[in-house]
């Protein structure tokens, strides 16, 4: 899978914002969310970086998110970001397998969510709950 530079820091972005406070186990299936969701490219787009910046899918990249900031300023000197990269590149290059079963979806657990109604989730790692059934 090809991926540009700005598509890979946009995604490790993306982990960061989403998933910095999760294991390294959390961050790589959130990375394979955004990996899935090439998959359906009219529902979320044909990049790795307009599956992250589709409007309201992750909260990070909305406009009113506190996340939003950090994301504009972190830089390779944090270590969580480091973490991060490495991990969007691992995906991409298909280094590191998909522990979430295709999931296209997640949410923190008990977070309610009308897209999970009636959907169990597939895979679940830290605070967030994986789920390849919704449509």
């Amino acid at each position: 899978m090809e991926v540009s530079d700005a598509d890979l820091l946009t995604m490790a972005k993306t982990i960061y914002g989403e998933a910095r406070g999760e294991s390294t186990e959390g961050k790589i299936a959130v990375a394979w969310v955004i990996r899935n969701r090439l998959a359906r490219p009219k529902r979320f787009g044909l990049t790795v970086g307009a599956v992250c910046r589709q409007p309201f899918q992750f909260s990070c990249w909305n406009l009113h998110d506190p996340n939003l900031p950090k994301l504009k300023a972190v830089t390779s000197t944090d270590p969580s970001f480091s973490e991060c990269q490495e991990i969007a590149a691992k995906v991409c290059s298909d280094k590191i397998p998909d522990p979430t079963n295709g999931a296209q979806f997640y949410r923190v657990i008990g977070t309610p969510a009308d897209w999970a109604i009636d959907h169990s989730p597939c895979y679940e790692v830290g605070a967030h709950e994986f789920f390849n059934d919704v449509n």
